[in-house]
């Protein structure tokens, strides 16, 4: 499972999820039966190559849509910021499915 997380910085351990408006960096998150395998940063999201199963966003009214018609899973994390606690609540199902 392959994670797009918009974030305020490239610290594995010290950035948070932001809004897609305010990211800084984007991580990318590779998950393999239930640990993290892989995280990597980027600066721009132009730079990343490739299928994202998942974006992970802070609410309900990001803009979207863009990974909607790319057939990526939109998942809501309300309270988790950190990498650790947004791949936890992921492997958890804690995280919401997009409302529209």
């Amino acid at each position: 499972m392959l994670l797009l997380l918009p974030m305020n910085g490239d610290d594995t351990q010290e950035s948070e999820l932001v809004s897609i408006n305010d990211a800084l960096f984007w991580a990318t998150v590779e998950v393999d039966e239930g640990k993290v395998v892989e995280i990597n940063f980027y600066k721009e999201r132009s730079e990343i190559d490739g299928w994202f199963d998942a974006i992970i966003v802070t609410g309900n009214y990001e803009p979207v849509m863009e990974f909607i018609d790319n057939q990526m899973m939109v998942l809501v994390a309300h309270t988790q910021r950190t990498i650790d606690d947004i791949v936890e609540a992921y492997l958890f199902r804690e995280l919401h499915d997009l409302a529209l």
